[in-house]
Formats: C-alpha cells, sequence, structure tokens
C-alpha cells in the first residue's frame, strides 16, 4: 500500500508526461530505494535519534530510526529534456511516517559538460548529499549524526547549474545552487514542539575524482528565519521587559539570521580497502542562539568477499558564540543562567563497528553497534535528563537495504 501510494504521488508530480510514459513510449523509468531496520539502546534514559527526528529509540525494538521507503520517476522529454521527482517515506519530525517530495525538478542539457536543474533539487553541502537517504549507497547503516546534523537543509526550491569535464583519469565537477528552503524543525529541548523555518540559501560545490579517490568541497550560505520557535520568543520577550531587548533580537530567528556552512569529504576505495572521511563546521554570520560547531568523522572498512566490516569515529563540538551577553545580565541569575544554557553547544563523540554482507543482487544486510558518548547538554540524545546524559549509550540496530 505504502509503495502504490509512492507511485501516485511521483506520476501526480510529473503529470500528463509521466502518463504518456505508461503508454508505452519507453521515456519514463521508474526506481525506488528503501530499508527496512530495527534498532534499541540500553536505556530508558535517553532517546537515540537521527537528527530532526522526532522519535528515536531507547530500550525497546523499534524500526522507525533507519527505515524508509523511497521512489523516483524521471521522464525524458527529449535528448535534452527531462523530468525527475523523488519521494521519500520516513519518520522525522513527526512520531509516525510520512511521505514528502524530496527532488522535483526539470533537467535542461545545455551540452555534455554543463546541464541546468530548475525544481526541488538537493542542497550540495556534504559528501554524500545525493543519496544520504539511500542507504544501500551507503557503508554505514546511517550518516553520522554528529556531522549530518549540523546543517538541516536538505533540500531547496530554486535551481542549480553542473559542470563536468574529464582532465585525463581525473574527472572534475562543478555544481552552484541558489534557491530556498523551507521545512520543519523539531525541537527536543522545548518538549518536542516543530517550528517552521524558511532559510533562502546559495552555495557551491567541487569535486575531484581519480581511480579510487573521491575529493569533495562544498560551501553554503542561508538565510535561516524561523518566527515560532517558543523557546526562544519567550526567552526574547522576557529579556525585553528586563531592559535587555538588544540580547533578545541578537539571540532569535526572527526577521532571519546568515548562517554558513563547510565541509570537505574524501572517499577511497581501492582494491578491497574502504575509507571515508568528512570535517564541516558550521558558522554564524550575524549574532543568534545558534552555536558555532565542528564536527567530523573517520571511517575504514576492509571487504571479505561480500562481507565488509567497518569501524568508524565521529565527534563534534561548540567552537563559540556570535551572541555577546551584557555584564549586567549576571544581576538576574536565572536569566543569565538561561541565556548561558542557551548559547552552550551541544557535544558528542562515538565510535560505531558494523558489518555490511551483500548477500543478494541489489540487497545488503547491515548490522551496526554505536557506542554514543554525550558530552555537553547531553550531546545530541533527545528528551535527555535536565541534569543530562552523563552515561554513555550503546546503540544497537539491524535491517537490510534495497533497491529495485
Amino acid at each position: 500500500m505504502k509503495k502504490q501510494l509512492l507511485v501516485a504521488a511521483v506520476l501526480a508530480a510529473l503529470g500528463v508526461q509521466a502518463q504518456a510514459g505508461t503508454l508505452g513510449d519507453g521515456n519514463l523509468t521508474i526506481s525506488g530505494f528503501g530499508t527496512l531496520a530495527a534498532a534499541k539502546s540500553d536505556t530508558d534514559s535517553a532517546q537515540f535519534a537521527r537528527y530532526n527526528q522526532a522519535v528515536g529509540v531507547k530500550d525497546g525494538v523499534r524500526i522507525g530510526l533507519d527505515s524508509n521507503l523511497g521512489l523516483q520517476a524521471t521522464y525524458q522529454v527529449n535528448d535534452w529534456l527531462s523530468g525527475t521527482a523523488q519521494v521519500l517515506t520516513r519518520k522525522n519530525t513527526s512520531p509516525s511516517f510520512t511521505t514528502e517530495l524530496t527532488w522535483g525538478f526539470i533537467k535542461a542539457k545545455i551540452n555534455d559538460e554543463v546541464n541546468l536543474r530548475v525544481g526541488r533539487v538537493a542542497s550540495a553541502t556534504f559528501l554524500i548529499s545525493d543519496y544520504q537517504n539511500l542507504g544501500y549507497a551507503n557503508t554505514m547503516m546511517r550518516p553520522p549524526v554528529e556531522l549530518y546534523g549540523q546543517n538541516p537543509l536538505e533540500n531547496l526550491d530554486g535551481a542549480d547549474v553542473n559542470y563536468q569535464h574529464a582532465f585525463g583519469d581525473t574527472n572534475l565537477t562543478l555544481q552552484a545552487f541558489a534557491g530556498t528552503s523551507r521545512g520543519k524543525l523539531f525541537l527536543a529541548a522545548a518538549g518536542g514542539s516543530v517550528a517552521k523555518y524558511r532559510a533562502p540559501a546559495q552555495g557551491a560545490s567541487l569535486a575531484i575524482e581519480h581511480g579510487p579517490v573521491t575529493f569533495r568541497l562544498a560551501h553554503a550560505r542561508a538565510d535561516m528565519r524561523s518566527d515560532d520557535i517558543t523557546p526562544i520568543n519567550t526567552l526574547a520577550a522576557t529579556l525585553k521587559g528586563a531592559g535587555f531587548a538588544q540580547l533578545g533580537q541578537d539571540i532569535g530567528l526572527v526577521g532571519g539570521k546568515k548562517l554558513s556552512f563547510t565541509s570537505v569529504g574524501l572517499t577511497l576505495d581501492w582494491n578491497n580497502v574502504l575509507v571515508q572521511t568528512e570535517y564541516a563546521q558550521r558558522r554564524a554570520k550575524e549574532a543568534v542562539y545558534i552555536p558555532q560547531t565542528n564536527a567530523w568523522y573517520a571511517m575504514a572498512g576492509y571487504r571479505f568477499g561480500k562481507v565488509l566490516p567497518y569501524y568508524a569515529h565521529a565527534a563534534y563540538q561548540g567552537a563559540g558564540s556570535t551572541v555577546t551577553v551584557p555584564a549586567t545580565l549576571s544581576r538576574i541569575p536565572p536569566l543569565n543562567a538561561a541565556v548561558t544554557n542557551l548559547l552552550t553547544a551541544s557535544e558528542q563523540s562515538s565510535d560505531l563497528v558494523g558489518v555490511r554482507w551483500d548477500f543478494a543482487k541489489s540487497i545488503a544486510l547491515k548490522v551496526q553497534v554505536d557506542r554514543v558518548k554525550p558530552k555537553a547538554k547531553s550531546g545530541a540524545l533527545i528528551f535527555a535528563p535536565a541534569a543530562g546524559q552523563k552515561d554513555s549509550v550503546t546503540v544497537v540496530a539491524a535491517g537490510v537495504d534495497f533497491v529495485f
């Protein structure tokens, strides 16, 4: 039933062109992907979740952490024009599974090296931005939350232009994008509320492939705006009433605040050796409550036939705040403590081990164990104790990734 709904959504997105494709002209291509997985942790005191998920896992088996189902359809109008739509069902800011249009664009092939896409496109800010939700294309069970939780803008409504050129055995890809990202932010610290955001954004990425090595550098800037983050707005109003109106204005996202995100990543897939690593920085260009952060991960694996065991370490930490707190705020200890806590970045590190077994065509079984070490503010764990999660959390997950 879920698959039928996805097919209907894609056909509706493509309109009459897709209907023509179903009549047998051979121009319509439909493919899909998914993950069916279960996970649990060793504690009920906090929940481990992917970034922006409203429900994580605790001491009880749940399927919502990593399970998803996606469908992609492309209709080739002619040799230079095509349309693509992708829908994805998963658990995100809602406690239940929801379906959303993740891609929906028209692609124009300008020449053999340049193409233009207009519509809903991926925000190319990570090493694996184009396939971060496609479990089968990734070695690990999930992208490390320590790094991939730093930027919530997965896609945007606008356009991107791609330039590809081969210099001998080296392939170069340049991509520039601009548009507006719209979505929701799950606020675990606010009792699990959800706030809408709007973020005009632009950026560029450079990818270089040479033999077994892929290198990618990306940078993006966004003007992040959200008017309904209740805890921040309430604190801002309290500060204004106490005579700290500028500080109240500084911490919020009302009116929009400029942020930037920069990442660099590398993959080595040589013989039986697989290495993947990525480093990223989030920076605020204006005063805002969102902390600046540095994050990274490194993964190494070795193939034994169709079996690939791997190990990874990931971490993120604060890199300071852009908000200047007046010294006079210390005269109001409760208010000073609230602001200090708000501006303090969460910090966390993880060690994980796993194994991937490609036991059938287009199907892979994965088992992964994460040892999550929360540091400042319970790390990325959600619904943690008020005093903070002090102990490490072990998360066990197993699942099947597939493409069709």
